[in-house]
């Protein structure tokens, strides 16, 4: 899915982060703030997920800070993030991925695009964007966003599948996986 800026707006210039406001097509109908976007009010914005496998197949796997708000400690996709207001999709999974993990994307030949859907929690309604990637090279994640991160054989990831280890996200997106 690519976004569809009709136009885009000036967002104000203070110090909050600013997420794309979209309907279930894509197409951007305004801004709001990362605040109001999870405060419960359900307003539609874009994020992308990065699924990061090795050539063995198994998969890697981030265990969320605990100073994140959402979903502390658990372990979840590799890479995941938001949509800033004024980026594509592909620039915000090559940011994420750089801000994340230090894994330089530079083409979308890169990674694979593997399907789109909307993921609804208490607190927010986001549009999902799921890619993957084959690497191999030296992962260096962002201490201020992650614990730490490992990557784990399909099967240890399936039989730790609802046992509070793992985000709802991740365990959903998970099972749409062709692993």
């Amino acid at each position: 899915m690519e976004l569809k800026y009709d136009i885009k707006e000036n967002i104000p210039s203070d110090n909050n982060e600013y997420f794309p406001v979209i309907d279930s097509n894509g197409n951007v109908t305004g801004f709001e703030s990362r605040k109001n976007c999870h405060n419960g009010s359900k307003i539609l914005h874009p994020v992308v997920h990065l699924q990061v496998f090795n050539s063995k197949g198994e998969i890697y796997l981030q265990k969320r800070s605990m100073n994140k708000d959402i979903q502390p400690g658990k372990w979840d996709t590799a890479v995941g993030g938001h949509v800033d207001y004024g980026e594509s999709i592909f620039e915000a999974l090559c940011r994420e991925a750089r801000e994340e993990l230090g894994i330089m994307i530079t083409e979308k030949e890169d990674v694979k695009y593997l399907f789109s859907y909307i993921f609804e929690s208490e607190i927010e309604k986001e549009m999902v964007n799921t890619f993957s990637l084959i690497f191999d090279g030296e992962i260096k994640p962002d201490k201020s966003e992650i614990d730490f991160g490992r990557f784990w054989d399909i099967e240890d990831v399936n039989l730790n599948i609802g046992n509070n280890i793992f985000t709802p996200n991740f365990e959903n997106e998970f099972k749409s996986l062709k692993v």
